[in-house]
């Protein structure tokens, strides 16, 4: 059985308008379901197989959207904020207006973000239970060891109630600035600055560059962003499954 919804619903959350300027555009006449006027808002609508259109423009009904993002630094994971820009900011062409940030990463901190409205797939992403891993790179005052990939492998006293899950450290460079990446499986609040201020060290830069089975991709620049393609979003899913 296809599914229904209320036709000022489907409407609103296609951005046509607020749930009151498309109850009133639908009062007007102008709006139509299989090229009939229709002027009660409450009119179900049969996702796949109505057309709607207003003033005879179709309005395509998406009912979930995937972007990835190349999360600037000084940008903030939010949905809105009073003193900061955020991620939503940059988004210019949704459809829907419940899009949100899947997780979340620092202010300063930039790299792959995953933006949907998708709250199931976000919900099973982000469960502690799932151990997704998530992948970065960074820049480290003070020179890496062995004994840091050590330390960091076997989890880690941070503060929390629980030491931290092992993280896979790898080294790139050491010196007096060290470059590495590394993978953990929690998004504590600032959890890699904190790990690595247990190791009296400290992070001069971060870039997520995985999560999950989503790589970031090479192509975008700071503060841009794409549709997820339909393979990436299996994989999410498929990787996923209860």
């Amino acid at each position: 059985m296809k599914e229904q919804i209320r036709l000022d619903k489907y409407l609103a959350k296609m951005s046509v308008g607020s749930r009151s300027q498309v109850k009133q555009m639908i009062r007007k006449g102008q709006v139509c379901i299989n090229g009939e006027i229709v002027k009660k808002a409450e009119q179900k609508v049969v996702i796949g197989r109505d057309v709607v259109s207003v003033d005879q423009k179709e309005i395509s009904f998406v009912p979930y959207e995937y972007y990835m993002m190349y999360k600037p630094a000084g940008v903030v994971c939010a949905t809105q904020d009073t003193k900061d820009k955020t991620v939503l900011d940059l988004i210019q062409d949704t459809k829907n207006k419940d899009l949100f940030p899947a997780g979340r990463l620092d202010k300063d901190t930039e790299g792959l973000l995953l933006l949907t409205n998708d709250g199931q797939l976000a919900h099973q992403l982000l469960s502690p239970k799932k151990h997704v891993d998530k992948t970065y790179y960074a820049k480290i005052q003070g020179k890496v060891t062995q004994e840091d990939i050590n330390i960091f492998a076997n989890g880690m006293d941070i503060g929390e109630k629980k030491k931290t899950l092992p993280a896979k450290l790898e080294i790139l460079s050491s010196d007096a600035v060290s470059e590495i990446m590394i993978t953990i499986q929690e998004g504590k609040f600032h959890q890699i600055k904190r790990m690595f201020e247990v190791v009296n060290k400290k992070v001069l830069y971060l870039k997520r560059m995985r999560f999950g089975p989503l790589v970031l991709d090479k192509s975008l620049k700071p503060g841009q962003y794409r549709n997820l393609t339909k393979a990436e979003i299996q994989m999410l899913k498929g990787d996923n499954d209860e």
